[in-house]
This record gives structure tokens, sequence and C-alpha cells, in this order.
């Protein structure tokens, strides 16, 4: 071979590897760019809008806590955002307005004065997907969702039934809606199932988060003989003036214990999570409808943090009542129910429907300061 041969077939060699090598980097690029493309199409975003701050631990701290078992089911394949402290009416419809235009396939809406905003924004956006917390209105593309917090209210009484002195028990109340309502009857039910002498005494604040106003709520109360508080409002601040005072408390929505250990009997602890998970798995794969769930202990969306403060005999009696309602050898809602106006709500041997929970009104006698 001369050497200009040579020269030519060095130059033809280093063209083919050249070009071989282009080849394959510019494969790999587009390989790269179709996985790009993949995980941007399967990632769902997931926008959550909240009533209180996450460091509230208690209501809308368990809903964060759910956001973030979202993120560590899913990792890279959601996308989670949520706004904070959003306060119910025109400024809730702002807050889900804006996840949607933000361009969110799922929001969840976590209180009971969102609904509507909820159905105005959804309405908007029909392929977005709704998910609003604690309503009753749905539509195509909004679902309901809910716990029956009134089981652990009523676990809740039997505890504070064994365990007042004065058989007076002290309640800071948000707003007289069919869920507070709910859960007052049903600790006055649970109390009075051990110990018929008890009274429940209300006070009304008309927030679900204000540690100032919670405050000053249970110290009334306290001041007027109450040994035991329990509250339907979002702070620590009830559990902490119960320590301070040296008598009892339960926690609200998470597990208290930490802010008052020697005051806390325990808390009915809500458990989004699972339920998140489902939902946005159920976007994912194409399966999502409109839906209303409501479930309680037996579904795990609702536990009892541990019985604390209390004899061994007291213990028992709760977890007694707590296995009784997971397989429904305790109703919680048998007649006769009367009101404070005397009125007979249920007679004797009958129990109340979903239907008629659903849109209770009324406080039980024996509850003082009802609306």
């Amino acid at each position: 071979m001369t050497a200009v041969q040579k020269s030519f077939h060095f130059l033809r060699s280093g063209l083919w590897a050249f070009s071989a090598t282009c080849l394959l980097a510019a494969s790999f690029l587009v390989a790269m760019a179709l996985v790009g493309t993949a995980d941007a199409q399967e990632k769902t975003k997931v926008g959550f809008v909240y009533v209180g701050p996450i460091g509230d631990h208690g209501w809308t701290h368990a809903h964060d806590v759910g956001r973030r078992a979202l993120e560590e089911e899913f990792g890279s394949g959601v996308e989670t955002t949520f706004l904070e402290s959003v306060p119910e009416g025109a400024d809730a419809e702002g807050a889900i307005r804006r996840l949607a235009n933000e361009g969110h396939d799922v929001i969840f809406t976590t209180s009971f004065g969102y609904m509507n905003p909820t159905l105005k924004v959804a309405r908007e956006f029909p392929d977005i997907r709704f998910e609003h917390a604690t309503g009753y209105k749905r539509s195509d593309n909004v679902s309901t969702y809910s716990i029956r917090f009134y089981e652990g209210r009523y676990i809740q009484g039997v505890i504070a039934g064994h365990m007042t002195q004065s058989n007076a028990i002290g309640y800071v109340a948000a707003f007289p809606i069919p869920e507070v309502m709910r859960g007052i009857n049903a600790f006055l039910l649970g109390a009075r199932s051990v110990n018929p002498e008890v009274t429940l005494h209300l006070v009304w604040v008309n927030t679900w988060f204000d540690p100032g106003k919670e405050r000053d709520a249970a110290q009334s109360l306290i001041d007027r003989g109450a040994d035991i508080i329990a509250q339907h409002t979002d702070s620590a601040a009830p559990l902490q003036v119960a320590s301070e005072n040296g008598v009892f408390a339960f926690g609200q929505a998470s597990d208290m214990r930490a802010f008052a250990p020697r005051a806390q009997l325990s808390a009915s602890v809500n458990s989004w999570g699972p339920y998140y998970v489902a939902r946005v798995q159920a976007a994912k794969d194409g399966s999502w409808e409109s839906q209303d769930t409501w479930g309680g202990l037996k579904s795990g969306m609702l536990t009892m943090a541990e019985y604390a403060n209390m004899p061994d005999e007291v213990k028992a009696a709760a977890r007694t009542a707590e296995q009784g309602i997971r397989d429904g050898s305790v109703a919680i809602w048998k007649g006769p129910l009367v009101d404070t106006d005397g009125t007979e709500h249920l007679a004797a041997g009958l129990e109340l429907s979903d239907q008629a929970l659903l849109g209770m009104a009324w406080a039980l006698e024996g509850v003082q300061g009802a609306p």
C-alpha cells in the first residue's frame, strides 16, 4: 500500500469512528430526552389548601403529614404544593383557583368552609380532580371525604366519665356545624354510658385556630368547675391550660402529648395519608371517580393516641369501647335521644342513620351552652 493509500485509509477509518461516536451520542441524547418527557408526563401535581398553619400541631398538621406521605410513596412521581392559613370564604376561592391555574392535577381542600368555593372553581376546570374534606356537595370532578371523628369523641367521653371528680366537663367548640355537634353529643353519650351524672359545658370560639381564644375558653371552663377539657379546635392551647391548672384534657386531630405529657389522657388522631395515596394513584391510573368517603376506626382513618395518665381499669374501659366501635358491638347513636329543648330525636330501640348524623344541628339534654 502506497503512502497516499495509507493516508486515505486512515482518514476514512477516522471519519467512520467519528460518525459512529456522533451517532451514539445523538442516540443517547434522544433517549434521555424521551425519558425526561416520560417523567414529565408521569409526574402528578397535587395541591392542598389548609385552613390553619402546618405548625398548629392539630388539624392542619395531620393533613400535612398526609401530604408528606404522598411524597414518600411516589417520590419524583408527584409534586406537591400547599397554601396554609387560608380563611374560609372568598379567600379560599382565590387560593383554589391559583392552584388550578398553576396546573395541578388533583387539589385537596381541607376545611368545611371551602365547600362552595371548591365547587365553583371545579366548574371552571372540569379536567382537574378536586377533593373536599368534611363537605357534602359533589360533582363529576369533586369528591368528598371525612372521618367519623365522633367515634373518637365517644371513647374520650368514656374516659372522662370515669376520670371526672366534679362531673363537669369543659368543651372548647369551634362552630355549630353538624361535624362539631356530632362530636359534642358523642362525647356526652360516651361519658354518660359510665357516669349518668356528667354534664358537658361548651364555650364557642367561632374559629378553628386561635390559640389565644382557645386558651381563654379553656380557662373559663376550668374556672367554672370543669376538671377535664375536651376540644374541637386545632391548637394545643386548651391542653396546655389544662396542664397549668392541674386538670386533664384530650388532644385534637393529632397526638399532642408532647405539649402536656402529664395532662393528655388521649387524642383522636386523623390519618389522611392512605386516603391521599389511594386517590392520587387513582388519578394517575385513570380510575378516579367522584365519590364520598366517611371512614373511622375500622378503616384506619381514625386512631387513638396512647391512653395515659389514667388507672388501668379506665384504660381497659377505653379499649373495650374502641374495640366495640370497630366490631359494631357498641352502638353510639341508640335511642332514646332527647335534645336540650326536650324534643325526642330518636325513640328507644332505634339507631340514628348516617343521613340524620350528617344533618345533626341539635344538642343532647345535658349539654350546657348549646347554640
